[in-house]
């Protein structure tokens, strides 16, 4: 959640690495991510366009494997290049339910996918590592740091893509489960402000946005949870947060050892945040802030220190600014815009061909756990959130600036304001055509996964994540499915 990389979010949780990030470099206020979601966000950044134009739409048809990236351009021109962890661009490799999920969303039924989200304590107090399979990782990029990079006479790229602060899977919610366990050990824990934890305020079930209704429902949140339950919960996500931490932290560390810091720029981003709690869901798929709201933090030669940038970025931004700092010439079809010149503090440059930056960053999401296309764009204090094809599901309009938390819908209050953002929102994406499509494509792909199952597709269908709700009335499902194809 980026809003933990600066105050008054970084109270809940001691952050050193980030800190120091912010002491030598730069934080953006304002980071989005351009979908909500792991593969289809991370398309985003490596591709630089927006969803729409990568059509990764869930979590499993993310960018072509022969897509070129901004790393393979920067190797293309001299970079010694290195990717280490997860990269999740082309698929995530996710379940068969998480697929089915996804293309059903659309179907006339309400069905539990996700395990309740809970909390668990492991290991002791002196025990750091937790997350074993991302430290592996973050050790091997230690030592291509201070065995490697050190020795090379031209310059390097080195992408480490970490899993935390993701939820861990939940074997306890039965076959294909989900992700809804939020662990840690004594030792991170210690690290979290319980008494700086703001419990967030819930809207009663019935006054629920459709649209949330349905998330919520489907990521098993609408049962009831104590205060403690919900306390938990955000202090063990902030725990991830500061395991997290402590793996940028490893890197910082080799680049300093190796004399390479002060000559090398470090980014440090995400592809989604998590609600924990908030809005009544975990996890993500969401355009709230905690979900889409991601951190951003520069630092490195050239990049001003101590500097807070409040204009609102996104993932796509990464991509022209990888190829900027590489003296690369940028690709003019691209989403994003570079950030240099943010960093260095210089007016846009009026020769740019592309003209300024926008004043506005765009974010979508086609995936399970909500069901409907939606869309949502960010300009100054306001954030507007339209779905489908802008009629058939109410539009949402939040002040930020007077309402952070978003828990006070204004789009009624103000249809002109409603007008004038989705005139600029069409003028970017025609988003009711891009809803139609996503819907054609989920059928068509759940019509040929049922043909490949032949005379089994009733017993695959009956037991996947959703089995304990669909087990309950097989027929009524099986219909709703049939009524929709």
């Amino acid at each position: 959640d980026g809003r933990l990389t600066f105050f008054p979010g970084n109270q809940t949780v001691d952050l050193p690495s980030i800190n120091f990030m912010k002491r030598h470099g730069t934080v953006f206020l304002n980071a989005y991510t351009n979908s909500p979601i792991c593969c289809p966000s991370r398309a985003a950044m490596w591709s630089g366009l927006f969803t729409h134009l990568t059509e990764s739409w869930n979590n499993f048809k993310g960018l072509d494997p022969d897509y070129v990236t901004w790393m393979d351009l920067m190797e293309k021109h001299g970079y010694r290049a290195q990717k280490f962890g997860k990269l999740d661009f082309t698929s995530g490799h996710h379940s068969v339910s998480n697929r089915v999920e996804a293309w059903t969303r659309d179907v006339n039924f309400l069905l539990r996918q996700e395990g309740r989200p809970m909390v668990k304590l492991t290991g002791h107090r002196k025990q750091f590592r937790v997350m074993e399979t991302d430290w592996r990782t973050t050790d091997k990029a230690v030592n291509w740091i201070k065995e490697e990079a050190v020795n090379f006479t031209q310059p390097f790229i080195l992408y480490l893509g970490l899993n935390l602060p993701h939820p861990y899977p939940s074997p306890y919610a039965g076959e294909n489960f989900g992700s809804s366990t939020f662990l840690t050990s004594p030792y991170w824990l210690e690290k979290v402000n319980y008494e700086a934890i703001k419990i967030p305020k819930w809207s009663s079930l019935s006054e629920m946005h459709p649209v949330d209704y349905y998330s919520s429902y489907t990521k098993n949140c609408t049962g009831e949870f104590t205060k403690e339950e919900v306390r938990n919960i955000r202090a063990f996500y902030y725990a991830m947060c500061a395991e997290t931490d402590a793996m940028l932290g490893e890197i910082i560390s080799a680049l300093r050892d190796t004399g390479l810091l002060g000559k090398t720029i470090v980014i440090f981003t995400a592809d989604h945040g998590e609600l924990a709690m908030e809005h009544r869901q975990f996890y993500k798929m969401s355009m709230y802030e905690g979900s889409s709201h991601v951190p951003l933090l520069v630092m490195g030669p050239g990049v001003r220190e101590q500097q807070q940038i409040p204009n609102v970025v996104s993932l796509v931004d990464i991509y022209p600014t990888m190829l900027d700092i590489a003296r690369i010439p940028v690709p003019q079809n691209l989403s994003g815009h570079s950030l240099l010149p943010l960093l260095h503090e210089k007016t846009e440059c009026k020769a740019s061909p592309r003209g300024p930056r926008p004043s506005w960053v765009l974010s979508e999401f086609h995936g399970c756990n909500v069901n409907s296309s939606v869309y949502m764009l960010r300009t100054g204090k306001w954030k507007y959130i339209t779905y489908a094809d802008g009629s058939s599901v109410l539009p949402q309009l939040f002040d930020l600036a007077a309402d952070p938390d978003e828990l006070t819908n204004v789009a009624i209050k103000f249809p002109v304001t409603v007008h004038s953002l989705d005139k600029i929102l069409r003028s970017i994406v025609n988003y009711p055509k891009v809803s139609s499509s996503v819907q054609e494509y989920n059928k068509q792909q759940f019509i040929s996964w049922k043909q490949s199952l032949g005379h089994n597709y009733s017993s695959v269908i009956a037991n996947l994540r959703w089995h304990q709700d669909w087990l309950k009335d097989r027929k009524k499902y099986e219909n709703a499915i049939d009524k929709w194809l």
